[in-house]
């Protein structure tokens, strides 16, 4: 093993860009805020670069220092206390609404969504479990029936929240841990199609994802009302042209956009920074994919290998979705752009895992 004293700096290179691009293109949509309600945009501003950006580094920081087989050691106590934390949504005096979900709760006056909390460790759990099933993940006893059961107590706390979004991303995030452990493909596309019908049947029998989906299929037939919010985005991005209107510039997100520094961020930035800025952003995302897979494959054990590969999955995934929806070529999602839309737990959560991912880095073998 080649044990690097430096972590992996083209890494680290390209999360700082993306953070730094986030500070100046959350700012910015969140002047439309501002417009509106000067208390709250101050209060967002804080969120976002306090406890977000702030908090963040601390806990990524915290990640780095702290030895990667720390988090093999505790992961079942870690999705075991994160699968009850996001279960205290759930209960009166401590769960916030806000659009129809439940999905934070408040502790001390801090709001949080402990969501995404629960992706972080089931990713840690499942690349325990994983790395410890070896060459028996073919397995129905060891591959198959675990990952239905850690997926059924997911949709348990998501599904009811409701949390679509959130489950999607995890059931994304581990068949393609599934496929990187070995397991058969035919299986992998197996429980793939059972997960999948579960979803439309659940999406079928609730008005909210039937109705995003309809929209998804008919943008435009009601444009003044559930088809607002993506032709508005379209008209963003096709507004910006190629170079841009500029950045602040903006005037969608003063009247038109819901949550501009939110769900519909890649639209202002679209707008403000043009086919340039939004197609520079995508190569950021697609090298922050292809470094955080390189550390991946060249990582010393199978659990560090699985666990790096969780988690560059699983906020690629989470990007390009966010974008995905923003141009029309997937349902609106309410996933946050990772590194750049508000949500304070969000950030905090994902600069934590890239603490861990340069943590592993210094510990790369020397493939190719």
């Amino acid at each position: 093993m080649n044990t690097k004293r430096e972590p992996d700096r083209i890494f680290l290179t390209l999360v700082v860009i993306l953070v730094v691009f986030g500070i100046f293109s959350f700012v910015s949509a969140a002047l439309g805020v501002y417009a509106k309600d000067a208390s709250k945009f101050a209060g967002i501003l804080v969120n976002q670069i306090v406890f977000g950006i702030g908090m963040g580094t601390l806990a990524g920081i915290f990640a780095y220092k702290l030895n990667y087989k720390f988090w093999r050691k505790y992961a079942f106590f870690l999705f075991l206390g994160s699968v009850g934390l996001t279960a205290l949504v759930f209960v009166p005096g401590l769960g916030l609404e806000h659009g129809g979900a439940t999905r934070w709760i408040s502790i001390f006056g801090i709001s949080l969504q402990p969501a995404e909390f629960l992706k972080f460790s089931f990713v840690v759990y499942f690349a325990t479990w994983l790395s410890w099933v070896k060459h028996r993940v073919n397995d129905w006893k060891f591959g198959i029936l675990p990952l239905l059961v850690f997926l059924g107590i997911i949709a348990g706390v998501l599904l009811f929240q409701p949390d679509t979004k959130s489950f999607l991303l995890i059931s994304a995030t581990a068949f393609g841990m599934l496929f990187i452990s070995g397991i058969s493909t035919r299986v992998v596309l197996a429980i793939g199609s059972f997960v999948a019908v579960g979803l439309i049947v659940f999406g079928l029998s609730t008005s909210y994802v039937r109705d995003r989906i309809d929209t998804f299929i008919h943008p435009n037939s009601d444009p003044q009302g559930s088809s607002w919010q993506i032709n508005q985005s379209l008209i963003a991005v096709g507004s910006g042209g190629i170079f841009g209107r500029g950045l602040g510039q903006s005037v969608q997100k003063f009247t038109n956009l819901p949550e501009p520094h939110g769900d519909s961020i890649f639209a202002v930035i679209g707008e403000e920074m043009g086919f340039i800025g939004t197609f520079a952003l995508v190569v950021l995302y697609l090298l922050f994919s292809l470094r955080g897979l390189r550390i991946a494959y060249r990582s010393p054990d199978s659990f560090a290998r699985l666990l790096v590969f969780g988690l560059v999955i699983l906020y690629t995934v989470q990007s390009f979705l966010n974008i995905a929806s923003s141009i029309g070529l997937f349902p609106l999602t309410g996933v946050p752009l990772v590194f750049i839309s508000h949500g304070g737990t969000s950030l905090l959560v994902a600069l934590m895992s890239v603490g861990l991912i340069l943590q592993i880095s210094r510990y790369q073998t020397d493939k190719i």
